[in-house]
Protein backbone atom coordinates (compact mmCIF):
# COMPACT_ATOMS: atom_id res chain seq x y z
CA UNK A 1 0.00 0.00 0.00
CA UNK A 2 0.98 3.65 -0.29
CA UNK A 3 1.57 5.35 3.05
CA UNK A 4 1.87 9.10 3.45
CA UNK A 5 3.29 10.54 6.66
CA UNK A 6 2.51 14.20 7.29
CA UNK A 7 4.54 15.89 9.99
CA UNK A 8 5.26 19.35 11.28
CA UNK A 9 8.64 20.60 10.13
CA UNK A 10 10.20 20.30 13.57
CA UNK A 11 13.22 18.01 13.76
CA UNK A 12 12.01 16.23 16.90
CA UNK A 13 8.62 15.54 15.30
CA UNK A 14 10.23 14.09 12.18
CA UNK A 15 12.46 11.86 14.31
CA UNK A 16 9.43 10.28 15.96
CA UNK A 17 8.02 9.16 12.60
CA UNK A 18 11.17 7.37 11.51
CA UNK A 19 10.92 3.93 13.22
CA UNK A 20 7.34 3.34 12.02
CA UNK A 21 8.18 4.62 8.53
CA UNK A 22 11.09 2.17 8.43
CA UNK A 23 8.86 -0.67 9.63
CA UNK A 24 6.30 0.00 6.89
CA UNK A 25 9.04 0.27 4.29
CA UNK A 26 10.58 -3.01 5.45
CA UNK A 27 7.14 -4.63 5.14
CA UNK A 28 7.14 -3.75 1.44
CA UNK A 29 4.99 -0.63 1.48
CA UNK A 30 5.73 2.56 -0.42
CA UNK A 31 6.33 5.33 2.09
CA UNK A 32 6.63 9.09 1.63
CA UNK A 33 7.04 11.78 4.28
CA UNK A 34 5.50 15.18 3.58
CA UNK A 35 6.45 18.33 5.42
CA UNK A 36 7.53 21.88 4.73
CA UNK A 37 10.82 22.32 2.82
CA UNK A 38 12.86 23.05 5.95
CA UNK A 39 12.37 19.41 7.05
CA UNK A 40 13.56 17.84 3.80
CA UNK A 41 17.16 17.25 4.87
CA UNK A 42 16.12 15.73 8.19
CA UNK A 43 13.77 13.32 6.39
CA UNK A 44 16.24 12.26 3.71
CA UNK A 45 19.09 11.82 6.21
CA UNK A 46 16.86 9.22 7.88
CA UNK A 47 16.80 7.28 4.59
CA UNK A 48 13.19 8.20 3.84
CA UNK A 49 11.57 9.76 0.78
CA UNK A 50 10.66 13.39 1.37
CA UNK A 51 7.88 15.36 -0.28
CA UNK A 52 8.36 19.11 0.36
CA UNK A 53 4.97 20.83 0.49
CA UNK A 54 4.00 24.44 0.93
CA UNK A 55 6.39 27.05 2.28
CA UNK A 56 8.32 27.20 5.52
CA UNK A 57 6.38 28.58 8.46
CA UNK A 58 7.60 31.54 10.48
CA UNK A 59 6.46 30.33 13.87
CA UNK A 60 9.96 30.32 15.38
CA UNK A 61 10.28 34.07 14.93
CA UNK A 62 7.15 34.53 17.00
CA UNK A 63 8.41 32.08 19.60
CA UNK A 64 11.68 33.97 20.01
CA UNK A 65 9.89 37.29 20.27
CA UNK A 66 7.46 35.98 22.90
CA UNK A 67 9.53 33.55 24.96
CA UNK A 68 7.06 33.71 27.84
CA UNK A 69 4.37 32.25 25.59
CA UNK A 70 5.46 28.73 26.61
CA UNK A 71 3.98 29.47 30.01
CA UNK A 72 0.75 31.14 28.90
CA UNK A 73 -2.39 29.29 29.87
CA UNK A 74 -3.31 29.19 26.17
CA UNK A 75 -0.30 26.93 25.49
CA UNK A 76 -0.76 24.64 28.50
CA UNK A 77 -2.75 21.76 27.02
CA UNK A 78 -2.14 19.63 30.11
CA UNK A 79 -5.27 21.23 31.54
CA UNK A 80 -7.71 19.20 29.48
CA UNK A 81 -10.35 17.96 31.95
CA UNK A 82 -13.35 19.87 33.32
CA UNK A 83 -13.29 18.24 36.76
CA UNK A 84 -10.67 17.93 39.47
CA UNK A 85 -8.26 20.44 41.03
CA UNK A 86 -6.86 21.39 37.61
CA UNK A 87 -10.21 21.45 35.86
CA UNK A 88 -10.77 23.99 33.09
CA UNK A 89 -13.83 26.05 32.35
CA UNK A 90 -15.44 27.22 29.13
CA UNK A 91 -13.79 30.64 29.12
CA UNK A 92 -10.28 29.21 29.38
CA UNK A 93 -10.77 26.62 26.65
CA UNK A 94 -12.49 29.09 24.35
CA UNK A 95 -9.56 31.47 24.74
CA UNK A 96 -7.09 28.64 24.14
CA UNK A 97 -8.67 27.75 20.81
CA UNK A 98 -9.12 31.39 19.80
CA UNK A 99 -5.38 31.95 20.26
CA UNK A 100 -4.00 28.58 19.15
CA UNK A 101 -5.94 28.20 15.90
CA UNK A 102 -4.74 31.38 14.16
CA UNK A 103 -1.31 31.68 15.78
CA UNK A 104 -0.21 28.03 15.84
CA UNK A 105 -2.40 25.52 13.99
CA UNK A 106 -2.97 27.72 10.94
CA UNK A 107 0.66 28.85 10.81
CA UNK A 108 1.87 25.26 10.78
CA UNK A 109 -0.73 23.95 8.33
CA UNK A 110 -2.15 26.50 5.92
CA UNK A 111 0.78 26.63 3.51
CA UNK A 112 0.83 22.82 3.17
CA UNK A 113 -2.82 22.22 2.32
CA UNK A 114 -2.89 22.97 -1.41
CA UNK A 115 0.26 20.97 -2.19
CA UNK A 116 -0.94 18.08 -0.05
CA UNK A 117 -4.31 18.14 -1.82
CA UNK A 118 -2.55 17.86 -5.19
CA UNK A 119 -0.37 15.02 -3.86
CA UNK A 120 -3.42 13.20 -2.48
CA UNK A 121 -5.13 13.38 -5.89
CA UNK A 122 -2.11 12.30 -7.92
CA UNK A 123 -0.46 9.72 -5.66
CA UNK A 124 -3.62 8.38 -3.98
CA UNK A 125 -2.26 7.14 -0.64
CA UNK A 126 -4.06 4.25 1.03
CA UNK A 127 -3.08 5.36 4.52
CA UNK A 128 -2.19 8.77 5.97
CA UNK A 129 -0.31 8.86 9.28
CA UNK A 130 -0.01 12.35 10.66
CA UNK A 131 1.35 14.38 13.50
CA UNK A 132 -1.57 15.26 15.82
CA UNK A 133 -1.13 18.94 14.92
CA UNK A 134 -0.65 18.35 11.18
CA UNK A 135 -4.32 18.87 10.36
CA UNK A 136 -3.35 19.35 6.71
CA UNK A 137 -2.81 15.58 6.65
CA UNK A 138 -6.44 15.06 7.60
CA UNK A 139 -7.50 17.11 4.59
CA UNK A 140 -5.26 15.00 2.33
CA UNK A 141 -6.71 11.78 3.76
CA UNK A 142 -10.28 12.91 3.13
CA UNK A 143 -9.47 13.96 -0.46
CA UNK A 144 -7.83 10.64 -1.31
CA UNK A 145 -10.27 8.48 0.66
CA UNK A 146 -7.35 7.09 2.65
CA UNK A 147 -7.48 5.66 6.12
CA UNK A 148 -6.13 8.14 8.62
CA UNK A 149 -4.25 7.67 11.90
CA UNK A 150 -2.51 10.07 14.25
CA UNK A 151 0.99 9.29 15.54
CA UNK A 152 1.34 10.88 18.99
CA UNK A 153 4.44 12.60 20.33
CA UNK A 154 2.62 13.37 23.56
CA UNK A 155 -0.33 12.32 25.63
CA UNK A 156 -3.50 12.92 23.62
CA UNK A 157 -4.24 16.23 25.28
CA UNK A 158 -5.48 17.57 21.93
CA UNK A 159 -8.20 14.94 21.69
CA UNK A 160 -9.03 15.08 25.39
CA UNK A 161 -9.32 18.86 25.31
CA UNK A 162 -11.59 18.62 22.29
CA UNK A 163 -13.86 16.21 24.18
CA UNK A 164 -14.03 18.60 27.14
CA UNK A 165 -14.63 21.60 24.87
CA UNK A 166 -17.58 20.00 23.09
CA UNK A 167 -19.02 18.89 26.43
CA UNK A 168 -18.82 22.43 27.81
CA UNK A 169 -20.04 24.01 24.57
CA UNK A 170 -23.31 22.11 24.76
CA UNK A 171 -24.03 23.88 28.07
CA UNK A 172 -23.51 27.41 26.68
CA UNK A 173 -26.16 29.76 25.28
CA UNK A 174 -26.46 29.33 21.53
CA UNK A 175 -24.76 32.64 20.73
CA UNK A 176 -21.70 31.54 22.76
CA UNK A 177 -21.20 28.22 20.97
CA UNK A 178 -18.20 29.18 18.88
CA UNK A 179 -15.86 26.52 17.50
CA UNK A 180 -12.64 28.12 16.15
CA UNK A 181 -10.97 24.78 15.34
CA UNK A 182 -13.85 23.36 13.31
CA UNK A 183 -14.52 26.72 11.64
CA UNK A 184 -10.90 27.04 10.50
CA UNK A 185 -10.62 23.49 9.18
CA UNK A 186 -14.00 23.75 7.47
CA UNK A 187 -12.86 26.92 5.69
CA UNK A 188 -9.76 25.10 4.47
CA UNK A 189 -11.74 21.99 3.44
CA UNK A 190 -14.72 23.53 1.66
CA UNK A 191 -12.77 24.27 -1.56
CA UNK A 192 -12.34 20.48 -1.82
CA UNK A 193 -16.03 19.72 -1.26
CA UNK A 194 -16.34 18.78 2.40
CA UNK A 195 -16.32 20.29 5.88
CA UNK A 196 -14.65 19.46 9.17
CA UNK A 197 -15.98 16.66 11.35
CA UNK A 198 -14.65 14.87 14.41
CA UNK A 199 -13.20 11.99 12.39
CA UNK A 200 -11.05 14.49 10.50
CA UNK A 201 -9.75 15.86 13.79
CA UNK A 202 -8.93 12.48 15.35
CA UNK A 203 -8.64 9.92 12.55
CA UNK A 204 -9.78 6.32 12.65
CA UNK A 205 -6.96 5.35 15.00
CA UNK A 206 -4.42 6.89 17.36
CA UNK A 207 -0.90 5.47 17.63
CA UNK A 208 0.08 6.06 21.24
CA UNK A 209 3.69 5.59 22.39
CA UNK A 210 3.09 6.25 26.08
CA UNK A 211 2.23 3.54 28.60
CA UNK A 212 -1.14 3.99 30.26
CA UNK A 213 0.30 5.40 33.49
CA UNK A 214 1.58 8.46 31.62
CA UNK A 215 -1.26 9.07 29.22
CA UNK A 216 -4.93 10.04 28.91
CA UNK A 217 -7.68 8.29 26.94
CA UNK A 218 -7.24 8.78 23.20
CA UNK A 219 -9.87 10.42 21.01
CA UNK A 220 -10.00 7.55 18.48
CA UNK A 221 -9.34 3.81 18.87
CA UNK A 222 -5.89 3.39 20.35
CA UNK A 223 -3.07 1.42 18.77
CA UNK A 224 -0.32 1.20 21.41
CA UNK A 225 3.18 1.22 19.95
CA UNK A 226 6.53 1.08 21.71
CA UNK A 227 8.69 4.17 21.44
CA UNK A 228 11.87 3.22 19.59
CA UNK A 229 14.44 6.00 20.02
CA UNK A 230 15.82 7.64 16.90
CA UNK A 231 18.06 10.66 17.41
CA UNK A 232 19.44 11.19 13.94
CA UNK A 233 23.17 10.66 13.40
CA UNK A 234 24.43 8.35 16.15
CA UNK A 235 27.96 7.29 17.09
CA UNK A 236 29.06 5.25 20.10
CA UNK A 237 32.14 7.27 21.02
CA UNK A 238 35.12 5.64 22.74
CA UNK A 239 34.39 7.24 26.13
CA UNK A 240 30.90 5.72 26.03
CA UNK A 241 32.46 2.26 25.76
CA UNK A 242 34.24 2.74 29.08
CA UNK A 243 32.43 2.02 32.31
CA UNK A 244 31.62 5.16 34.30
CA UNK A 245 33.69 5.38 37.48
CA UNK A 246 30.84 7.01 39.44
CA UNK A 247 27.14 7.60 38.85
CA UNK A 248 26.66 9.41 35.55
CA UNK A 249 24.08 12.18 35.17
CA UNK A 250 23.15 13.39 31.72
CA UNK A 251 22.16 17.03 31.25
CA UNK A 252 20.39 17.61 27.94
CA UNK A 253 18.15 20.57 27.18
CA UNK A 254 17.32 19.44 23.66
CA UNK A 255 17.22 21.56 20.53
CA UNK A 256 13.69 22.96 20.44
CA UNK A 257 14.13 25.81 22.92
CA UNK A 258 17.54 26.84 21.62
CA UNK A 259 16.52 26.70 17.97
CA UNK A 260 12.87 27.74 18.28
CA UNK A 261 12.56 29.94 21.35
CA UNK A 262 15.92 31.65 21.23
CA UNK A 263 17.51 29.97 24.23
CA UNK A 264 17.12 27.60 27.15
CA UNK A 265 14.80 28.29 30.08
CA UNK A 266 17.29 27.04 32.68
CA UNK A 267 20.98 27.81 33.02
CA UNK A 268 23.44 25.05 32.14
CA UNK A 269 26.32 26.67 34.11
CA UNK A 270 24.13 27.00 37.20
CA UNK A 271 23.11 23.35 37.06
CA UNK A 272 26.72 22.25 36.60
CA UNK A 273 27.80 24.40 39.55
CA UNK A 274 24.97 22.99 41.68
CA UNK A 275 26.29 19.45 41.14
CA UNK A 276 30.00 20.32 41.27
CA UNK A 277 30.58 18.96 44.77
CA UNK A 278 28.56 15.77 44.36
CA UNK A 279 30.07 12.37 43.68
CA UNK A 280 28.67 12.14 40.16
CA UNK A 281 29.94 12.54 36.62
CA UNK A 282 27.84 15.09 34.76
CA UNK A 283 27.75 14.77 30.98
CA UNK A 284 26.27 17.87 29.38
CA UNK A 285 25.06 16.90 25.90
CA UNK A 286 24.79 20.29 24.23
CA UNK A 287 24.42 22.08 20.95
CA UNK A 288 27.36 24.23 19.79
CA UNK A 289 25.33 27.36 20.66
CA UNK A 290 24.83 26.05 24.20
CA UNK A 291 28.53 25.15 24.62
CA UNK A 292 29.60 28.65 23.62
CA UNK A 293 27.95 30.04 26.76
CA UNK A 294 29.94 27.81 29.11
CA UNK A 295 32.86 29.04 31.14
CA UNK A 296 35.23 26.78 33.04
CA UNK A 297 33.63 23.42 33.75
CA UNK A 298 33.61 21.85 37.21
CA UNK A 299 36.02 18.93 37.62
CA UNK A 300 33.17 16.39 37.60
CA UNK A 301 31.62 17.61 34.34
CA UNK A 302 32.26 17.24 30.66
CA UNK A 303 30.50 18.95 27.75
CA UNK A 304 29.95 16.98 24.57
CA UNK A 305 28.12 17.43 21.31
CA UNK A 306 27.12 15.03 18.53
CA UNK A 307 25.95 12.49 21.11
CA UNK A 308 22.68 10.68 20.45
CA UNK A 309 20.77 10.26 23.69
CA UNK A 310 19.99 6.60 23.07
CA UNK A 311 23.74 5.88 23.08
CA UNK A 312 24.37 7.84 26.30
CA UNK A 313 21.40 7.24 28.59
CA UNK A 314 21.89 3.48 29.15
CA UNK A 315 25.11 4.36 31.04
CA UNK A 316 23.39 7.00 33.19
CA UNK A 317 21.91 6.91 36.68
CA UNK A 318 19.72 9.96 36.00
CA UNK A 319 18.96 12.53 33.31
CA UNK A 320 18.06 16.21 33.56
CA UNK A 321 16.13 17.53 30.57
CA UNK A 322 13.65 20.14 29.35
CA UNK A 323 10.56 17.94 29.00
CA UNK A 324 10.60 17.51 25.22
CA UNK A 325 9.04 14.26 24.14
CA UNK A 326 12.13 12.88 22.43
CA UNK A 327 14.25 13.25 25.57
CA UNK A 328 11.42 12.09 27.84
CA UNK A 329 10.61 8.97 25.82
CA UNK A 330 14.26 8.03 25.22
CA UNK A 331 14.88 8.17 28.97
CA UNK A 332 11.70 6.15 29.54
CA UNK A 333 12.88 3.48 27.10
CA UNK A 334 16.33 3.39 28.75
CA UNK A 335 14.85 2.96 32.24
CA UNK A 336 16.59 6.06 33.63
CA UNK A 337 15.14 8.29 36.38
CA UNK A 338 14.31 11.75 35.03
CA UNK A 339 14.38 15.28 36.39
CA UNK A 340 12.16 17.35 34.10
CA UNK A 341 12.78 21.13 34.18
CA UNK A 342 10.13 22.43 31.86
CA UNK A 343 7.75 25.11 30.75
CA UNK A 344 3.99 24.54 30.67
CA UNK A 345 3.76 24.16 26.89
CA UNK A 346 1.82 21.31 25.26
CA UNK A 347 1.48 18.29 27.61
CA UNK A 348 4.76 18.82 29.49
CA UNK A 349 3.15 19.38 32.88
CA UNK A 350 0.78 16.43 32.51
CA UNK A 351 3.60 14.04 31.57
CA UNK A 352 5.88 15.43 34.26
CA UNK A 353 3.28 15.02 37.01
CA UNK A 354 2.41 11.54 35.77
CA UNK A 355 6.09 10.61 35.84
CA UNK A 356 6.27 11.77 39.46
CA UNK A 357 3.32 9.56 40.37
CA UNK A 358 5.11 6.50 39.00
CA UNK A 359 8.12 7.31 41.20
CA UNK A 360 10.45 7.30 38.17
CA UNK A 361 11.33 10.98 38.29
CA UNK A 362 10.45 14.51 39.27
CA UNK A 363 8.95 17.52 37.53
CA UNK A 364 9.82 21.16 38.26
CA UNK A 365 8.62 24.23 36.49
CA UNK A 366 11.75 25.95 35.21
CA UNK A 367 11.24 28.94 37.52
CA UNK A 368 11.41 26.56 40.51
CA UNK A 369 14.63 24.93 39.29
CA UNK A 370 17.03 26.57 41.73
CA UNK A 371 20.50 25.18 42.34
CA UNK A 372 19.30 23.75 45.65
CA UNK A 373 16.19 22.01 44.28
CA UNK A 374 18.08 20.52 41.33
CA UNK A 375 20.85 19.24 43.61
CA UNK A 376 18.36 17.77 46.10
CA UNK A 377 16.37 16.03 43.38
CA UNK A 378 19.45 14.52 41.74
CA UNK A 379 20.74 13.29 45.08
CA UNK A 380 17.40 11.56 45.63
CA UNK A 381 17.14 10.11 42.11
CA UNK A 382 20.74 8.84 42.13
CA UNK A 383 21.17 7.97 45.80
CA UNK A 384 17.96 6.08 46.56
CA UNK A 385 16.97 2.73 45.03
CA UNK A 386 13.27 3.50 44.60
CA UNK A 387 13.51 5.87 41.58
CA UNK A 388 15.73 3.45 39.67
CA UNK A 389 13.34 0.57 40.39
CA UNK A 390 10.38 2.67 39.26
CA UNK A 391 12.21 3.67 36.06
CA UNK A 392 12.90 0.01 35.32
CA UNK A 393 9.20 -0.79 35.81
CA UNK A 394 8.33 1.99 33.39
CA UNK A 395 10.80 0.57 30.88
CA UNK A 396 9.18 -2.85 31.25
CA UNK A 397 5.78 -1.27 30.54
CA UNK A 398 7.22 0.20 27.35
CA UNK A 399 8.80 -3.07 26.31
CA UNK A 400 5.43 -4.79 26.71
CA UNK A 401 3.95 -2.53 24.03
CA UNK A 402 3.96 -3.72 20.39
CA UNK A 403 6.97 -2.74 18.30
CA UNK A 404 6.49 -0.63 15.15
CA UNK A 405 6.96 -3.86 13.16
CA UNK A 406 4.15 -5.53 15.14
CA UNK A 407 1.81 -2.58 14.53
CA UNK A 408 2.12 -2.80 10.73
CA UNK A 409 -0.58 -5.52 10.30
CA UNK A 410 -3.10 -3.41 12.25
CA UNK A 411 -2.39 -0.47 9.94
CA UNK A 412 -2.79 -2.72 6.90
CA UNK A 413 -6.20 -3.80 8.20
CA UNK A 414 -7.15 -0.19 8.87
CA UNK A 415 -6.34 0.76 5.28
CA UNK A 416 -8.10 -2.30 3.85
CA UNK A 417 -11.27 -1.59 5.82
CA UNK A 418 -11.32 2.02 4.62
Amino acid sequence: MRVLFVTLSEKSHVYLTVPLAWALTAAGHEVRVASQPMATETITQAGLTAVPVGTDHGIHQGMSAYRDSQDYRTTNWSRCERDGPDGVDWAELKERYEVSVPYAFAVYNDSMIDDLAALARSWRPDLVIRDPLAYAGAVAARISGAAHARLMWCADVWGRTRHTYLDLMREQPEHERVDPLADWLTARSEPFGFSCDEEMLHGQATLSTLPAALSVPTASPELPMRHVPYNGRAVVWDWLREEAERPRVCLSLGTSNTEGYGGDYVSVPEILDALADDDVEVVAALLPAQREKLGTLPDNARAVDSVALHTLLPSCSAVIHHGGYGSFATAMAAGVPQLVLSTLVSDHELRGRALERTGAGAYLHHRDATAETVRDQIRRLVGKPEPAAAARRLRADCEAMPTPHAVVPALERLAAAR
